[in-house]
């Protein structure tokens, strides 16, 4: 896994920075002055940003957007802050501004201005997924640079502020962090703790990050590009042969090109959910109407939000096999599914055509092989009662037991 640290080495040092991550096991990729620009995000686990929107850190702006558009985690450090608050680099306020206040009591901090007092944290930031269960702030002055006016980004939540002074730390959506009063310099304990605790976070996500990373640049064309497959899948879907009624999933959705026929399969009286963890192809979706044919929801198909013994009908297309555990989600699939609930898995095309497309020959240990897939179905609760690898598609139908 890798972090890539944005930076301007005339003005942010990040030895600091650099050792907590790798001491965490990330591996540390700069993108600065006079370096190839990083602006794809293959490879990319996570962003920290150390530099200020003025400074020429190659690639940093379209780096930024990219991955806030894919939710790879971010953390804006210092004057860093100001390029998340503003990604398009228009600058947020009137400058970067100095050195921003750290823990007193070290020797190195600029300390607390008594007329503004100490940043202290919200009770958002009990809930937080980065700084919930930090502990107890320590006493940082507010940052001291000159983000005149700056009360966040829109759509921001404040996570520590300051009597007197601007949002000294912010959230964008669930997955970037600006935090401005902490240096990169001057990290103290507290701040090393919160690089350690962001650097788990972006292990945790790994798996999602690179999803989102891989589909967010190509949702907008998805749909045109595979439309000729359509039919195909409204012919899986009628291969589930579910009673009208009653709650019906697809789950890697997509571009939510099953939804027509789940939701004609479904009835007057039943619902379809589209399911997905990239918030890009949903909009995607949504843009094809695919919405009016159910609900679109972001969510992991690992951790669904739905009750046990809830769902009709599943239908996934192209993600099984994909999952790194994908005996667990079987396990979670089964654990919403109403007694008899109907799995459909499926792909546009075989095992074979897939294998010979990309170079390789056939894998005696994939998972969608009969000998493979039964037995994993099983172990879930799940009982396979159709299986068709033909030349044109692969469809594998199963019922839930019990």
């Amino acid at each position: 896994m890798a972090v890539v640290v944005v930076r301007d080495p005339a003005v942010a040092d990040s030895r600091g920075v650099d050792d907590v991550l790798a001491a965490a096991g990330l591996a540390v990729r700069h993108s600065e002055a006079g370096a190839p620009p990083v602006t794809g995000l293959d490879g990319v686990d996570g962003v920290i940003v150390l530099s200020a929107p003025t400074s020429p850190a190659a690639g940093e702006g379209a780096l930024l957007r990219a991955a806030l558009a894919a939710d790879v985690p971010v953390l804006a450090l210092g004057p860093g802050a100001a390029r998340l608050a503003d990604p398009s680099g228009h600058g947020t306020g009137t400058g970067a501004g100095t050195e921003t206040g750290t823990e007193t009591g070290t020797g190195k901090g600029l300390g607390v201005s008594p007329a503004r007092g100490p940043v202290t944290l919200t009770t958002s930031a009990d809930r937080d997924p980065l700084l919930a269960g930090s502990g107890p702030l320590p006493a940082f002055g507010p940052a001291a640079d000159s983000f005149t006016g700056f009360a966040g980004p829109p759509g921001a939540v404040a996570l520590a502020t300051c009597t007197g002074s601007a949002p000294q730390a912010f959230r964008l959506g669930s997955s970037a962090w600006g935090i401005r009063f902490l240096t990169p310099t001057r990290l103290g304990p507290w701040g090393e703790a919160l690089l350690r605790r962001f650097a788990a976070l972006v292990a945790a996500r790994a798996e999602h990050t690179a999803t989102r990373a891989f589909f967010t640049g190509r949702a907008d064309a998805w749909e045109e590009r595979f439309a000729h497959q359509n039919p195909a899948y409204a012919a899986a879907v009628a291969r589930m042969r579910v009673a009208p009624g009653g709650l019906l999933l697809d789950l890697g959705c997509g571009t939510g090109r099953a939804m027509p026929a789940l939701s004609e399969q479904a009835g007057p009286g039943g619902r379809v959910l589209g399911i997905d963890v990239t918030q890009a192809m949903l909009a995607s979706a949504a843009r094809y109407g695919r919405g009016n044919h159910g609900l679109l929801l972001a969510a992991d198909c690992n951790r669904l939000p739905l009750p046990g013994r809830s769902v009709r009908g599943i239908f996934s297309a192209g993600l099984l096999d994909h999952l790194p555990a994908p005996g667990a989600a079987l396990v979670e699939w089964a654990r919403v599914g109403a007694p008899g609930a109907v799995l459909l898995l499926f792909h546009p095309s075989g095992r074979a055509e897939r294998a010979a497309r990309h170079g390789r020959p056939l894998d005696p240990g994939d998972l969608l092989a009969e000998d493979n897939l039964r037995p994993a179905l099983a172990a879930a609760g799940w009982r396979l009662d159709e299986y068709e690898d033909a030349a044109g598609h692969f469809l594998a139908r199963a019922r839930l037991s019990g």
